[in-house]
């Protein structure tokens, strides 16, 4: 017990008392939206009415239909009811295709694996494959090979070298990966944004109180929580960096969704106005300034980072 009480630490002089005063209305948002991501909407429902929100309630009442609709279909994957899925993804398949993602393929190929398994002679599989396999062969021409070989071992699907199409673990990864793509096109994180700050903010915990115990023991040092950045930095997981780095080499602007970075035929990645300004005078050609190499901006792709 005497050990356990020599490891306690006192968060009292760290945090700042009077941070979230005046800021209820954000506090009672981000509340209600945490509510709505998790999926909890009897509890969105009973903490807006004990908020008295009306304007809370309209504000995100827009976003709980959303989720509704996300969850709904979610449990249809886990009973293993695909179509309402697909048919989100192909409603939003240009979307899903610019960030690069593979959902619908994803989705397509376990609809072929359950037919193979459970379909007879494998012709309802076949046919399944012509008509929604066969469109993704110019970005999927590997795993499409994978699956067509594994016709030959039908019968022993589990036993050969295509067993991984039986993994229990793919769709638990697939319902991930619709709830990721579905926050994603609302311009949403995957994970909802209590869960994010509180992951943070325990992670930055030790360097803030190392930071505070620092500040105490040195005369001369002073640093108010109310300021809008830390004297320190704090660690982060690749999974909890949500904002551009992108910096253009040529401007030294920063990326944005007006100015986003856009990569040249030789590789190398500028920004949008930046390769404006080098493609004018110049006959649509212009060379790059990192290689001898020439392009047009017709030939410059933007990068979603």
């Amino acid at each position: 017990m005497d050990k356990q009480k020599s490891h306690r630490v006192d968060l009292n002089d760290i945090w700042d008392p009077q941070a979230f005063i005046g800021k209820e209305e954000a506090l009672n948002k981000a509340m209600a939206t945490h509510f709505i991501r998790e999926g909890r909407f009897e509890c969105w429902e009973a903490f807006v009415n004990e908020a008295q929100g009306e304007e809370l309630r309209n504000e995100t009442m827009g976003l709980l239909e959303k989720f509704k609709e996300m969850y709904t279909i979610v449990e249809g994957l886990k009973k293993n009811d695909f179509t309402p899925a697909i048919k989100w993804a192909g409603e939003n398949r240009e979307e899903l295709w610019k960030r690069g993602s593979t959902l619908e393929f994803e989705l397509h190929r376990v609809m072929f694996i359950n037919l193979l398994c459970n379909g007879g002679d494998g012709k309802a599989a076949l046919a399944y494959a012509k008509t929604f396999i066969t469109p993704f062969q110019s970005t999927q021409s590997k795993e499409i090979q994978r699956l067509m070989c594994s016709f030959l071992f039908q019968s022993r699907l589990a036993t050969s070298p295509y067993s991984d199409f039986l993994d229990p673990n793919l769709k638990t990864d697939l319902q991930t990966h619709f709830t990721r793509d579905f926050s994603s096109l609302l311009g949403l994180s995957s994970d909802p944004p209590l869960y994010i700050s509180h992951t943070i903010g325990s992670c930055a915990l030790p360097t803030i109180i190392k930071m505070s115990s620092v500040m105490n023991c040195q005369s001369g040092i002073e640093w108010s929580a109310g300021e809008s950045e830390l004297p320190v930095e704090i660690p982060l997981m690749d999974s909890h960096r949500y904002h551009s780095v992108f910096a253009c080499p040529v401007s030294k602007e920063q990326g944005t969704e007006e100015n986003p970075p856009m990569m040249m035929h030789c590789g190398h990645v500028i920004a949008k106005e930046s390769l404006t300004r080098l493609s004018k005078g110049s006959a649509n050609r212009f060379k790059c300034p990192y290689c001898p190499t020439e392009s047009t901006a017709a030939q410059a792709m933007r990068i979603y980072l």
